[in-house]
Protein backbone atom coordinates (compact mmCIF):
# COMPACT_ATOMS: atom_id res chain seq x y z
CA UNK A 1 0.00 0.00 0.00
CA UNK A 2 1.16 3.29 -1.06
CA UNK A 3 2.12 6.06 1.57
CA UNK A 4 0.72 9.43 0.85
CA UNK A 5 3.58 11.78 0.85
CA UNK A 6 1.81 15.45 1.17
CA UNK A 7 3.05 15.56 -3.09
CA UNK A 8 1.09 14.52 -5.62
CA UNK A 9 2.42 11.69 -7.60
CA UNK A 10 1.82 10.02 -11.53
CA UNK A 11 0.06 6.62 -11.49
CA UNK A 12 0.61 5.18 -14.84
CA UNK A 13 -3.31 6.29 -15.27
CA UNK A 14 -2.49 9.59 -14.68
CA UNK A 15 0.32 9.80 -16.93
CA UNK A 16 -1.43 10.59 -20.38
CA UNK A 17 -3.28 12.96 -17.85
CA UNK A 18 -0.18 14.51 -17.13
CA UNK A 19 1.25 14.53 -20.21
CA UNK A 20 -1.89 16.53 -21.89
CA UNK A 21 -1.27 19.10 -18.77
CA UNK A 22 2.41 19.39 -19.44
CA UNK A 23 1.60 20.46 -23.42
CA UNK A 24 -1.04 23.07 -22.34
CA UNK A 25 1.32 24.49 -19.92
CA UNK A 26 4.29 24.95 -22.87
CA UNK A 27 1.65 26.22 -25.15
CA UNK A 28 0.52 28.58 -22.53
CA UNK A 29 4.33 29.66 -21.86
CA UNK A 30 4.85 30.12 -25.70
CA UNK A 31 1.66 32.30 -26.31
CA UNK A 32 2.97 34.22 -23.40
CA UNK A 33 6.41 34.78 -24.72
CA UNK A 34 4.41 35.95 -28.26
CA UNK A 35 2.49 38.38 -26.26
CA UNK A 36 4.88 39.76 -24.35
CA UNK A 37 7.07 39.96 -27.88
CA UNK A 38 4.31 42.18 -29.18
CA UNK A 39 4.06 44.40 -26.10
CA UNK A 40 7.29 45.05 -26.30
CA UNK A 41 7.21 46.66 -29.87
CA UNK A 42 7.98 50.16 -30.28
CA UNK A 43 5.03 52.87 -30.78
CA UNK A 44 4.74 53.81 -34.43
CA UNK A 45 2.83 56.38 -36.24
CA UNK A 46 -0.32 56.65 -38.74
CA UNK A 47 1.53 56.30 -42.70
CA UNK A 48 1.50 59.48 -44.35
CA UNK A 49 0.38 59.79 -47.81
CA UNK A 50 2.78 61.47 -50.63
CA UNK A 51 0.79 62.27 -53.21
CA UNK A 52 1.95 63.36 -56.84
CA UNK A 53 1.44 66.76 -58.03
CA UNK A 54 1.99 69.10 -60.41
CA UNK A 55 3.02 71.97 -58.23
CA UNK A 56 3.31 71.50 -54.32
CA UNK A 57 2.53 74.72 -53.83
CA UNK A 58 -0.48 75.04 -55.71
CA UNK A 59 -1.58 71.59 -54.37
CA UNK A 60 -1.12 73.22 -50.60
CA UNK A 61 -3.27 76.24 -51.79
CA UNK A 62 -5.76 74.09 -53.10
CA UNK A 63 -5.93 71.43 -49.97
CA UNK A 64 -6.05 74.78 -47.32
CA UNK A 65 -8.90 76.41 -49.32
CA UNK A 66 -11.00 73.63 -50.55
CA UNK A 67 -10.38 70.92 -48.32
CA UNK A 68 -9.85 72.85 -44.91
CA UNK A 69 -6.22 71.44 -44.13
CA UNK A 70 -3.35 74.04 -42.99
CA UNK A 71 -0.29 74.32 -44.61
CA UNK A 72 2.90 72.55 -43.07
CA UNK A 73 6.12 73.10 -44.83
CA UNK A 74 7.25 73.98 -48.28
CA UNK A 75 10.97 72.59 -49.17
CA UNK A 76 13.02 73.66 -52.40
CA UNK A 77 13.32 70.65 -53.92
CA UNK A 78 9.52 70.02 -54.25
CA UNK A 79 7.87 68.17 -51.09
CA UNK A 80 5.64 69.72 -49.13
CA UNK A 81 2.65 69.08 -46.46
CA UNK A 82 -0.57 69.80 -44.96
CA UNK A 83 -2.59 68.71 -41.83
CA UNK A 84 -5.96 68.63 -40.56
CA UNK A 85 -6.18 67.28 -37.08
CA UNK A 86 -4.33 63.93 -36.97
CA UNK A 87 -4.28 63.52 -40.73
CA UNK A 88 -0.90 64.60 -42.59
CA UNK A 89 -0.31 64.29 -46.57
CA UNK A 90 2.78 64.97 -48.20
CA UNK A 91 3.19 65.93 -51.84
CA UNK A 92 5.83 65.30 -54.53
CA UNK A 93 6.30 67.36 -57.34
CA UNK A 94 6.05 64.75 -60.37
CA UNK A 95 5.92 65.19 -64.22
CA UNK A 96 2.95 64.31 -65.89
CA UNK A 97 1.83 61.84 -66.50
CA UNK A 98 1.65 60.06 -63.51
CA UNK A 99 -0.79 57.56 -61.49
CA UNK A 100 -3.50 59.39 -59.45
CA UNK A 101 -3.34 58.20 -55.76
CA UNK A 102 -6.91 56.85 -54.43
CA UNK A 103 -7.30 57.02 -50.53
CA UNK A 104 -10.23 55.48 -48.42
CA UNK A 105 -11.07 58.17 -45.48
CA UNK A 106 -13.52 56.80 -42.95
CA UNK A 107 -15.63 60.40 -41.58
CA UNK A 108 -17.12 59.95 -38.87
CA UNK A 109 -20.17 62.09 -39.86
CA UNK A 110 -20.04 61.20 -43.61
CA UNK A 111 -23.21 63.94 -43.81
CA UNK A 112 -21.17 66.59 -42.26
CA UNK A 113 -17.78 65.60 -44.22
CA UNK A 114 -19.60 65.87 -47.27
CA UNK A 115 -21.79 69.22 -46.36
CA UNK A 116 -18.51 70.70 -45.21
CA UNK A 117 -16.69 69.60 -48.65
CA UNK A 118 -19.31 71.00 -50.78
CA UNK A 119 -19.34 73.91 -49.23
CA UNK A 120 -16.07 74.62 -49.50
CA UNK A 121 -16.15 74.15 -52.84
CA UNK A 122 -14.44 70.53 -53.47
CA UNK A 123 -14.82 68.82 -56.74
CA UNK A 124 -17.15 66.11 -55.43
CA UNK A 125 -17.00 63.80 -58.46
CA UNK A 126 -19.52 61.20 -56.90
CA UNK A 127 -22.35 62.24 -54.79
CA UNK A 128 -23.34 60.63 -51.20
CA UNK A 129 -25.15 57.66 -51.63
CA UNK A 130 -25.22 53.98 -50.04
CA UNK A 131 -23.04 51.71 -52.69
CA UNK A 132 -24.00 48.32 -53.16
CA UNK A 133 -21.42 46.78 -50.56
CA UNK A 134 -23.04 48.67 -47.70
CA UNK A 135 -20.96 51.78 -47.33
CA UNK A 136 -22.47 55.41 -47.24
CA UNK A 137 -19.68 57.18 -49.42
CA UNK A 138 -18.68 59.86 -51.41
CA UNK A 139 -15.43 60.59 -53.55
CA UNK A 140 -13.67 63.96 -53.53
CA UNK A 141 -10.62 64.08 -56.66
CA UNK A 142 -8.35 67.28 -56.51
CA UNK A 143 -6.78 69.36 -58.97
CA UNK A 144 -4.11 66.74 -59.84
CA UNK A 145 -6.69 63.50 -59.87
CA UNK A 146 -5.66 62.51 -56.45
CA UNK A 147 -9.38 60.48 -55.68
CA UNK A 148 -10.33 60.53 -51.78
CA UNK A 149 -13.57 57.44 -51.10
CA UNK A 150 -14.99 59.53 -47.60
CA UNK A 151 -17.21 57.06 -46.38
CA UNK A 152 -19.22 55.17 -43.44
CA UNK A 153 -20.43 51.94 -43.17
Amino acid sequence: MARYSGRPTITDAGAHQHAVIVAVIAAMTEEESLVNRKQSLTSIGQPVPELPVIDVERAQQHYRDVLGFEIGWLHPDGIGAVSRGNVAIFFRKTTPPFEAAVHWVFAEDVDATYNELKSLGANIVEPLEKKPWGLRQFTVEDIDGNRFYFHHD
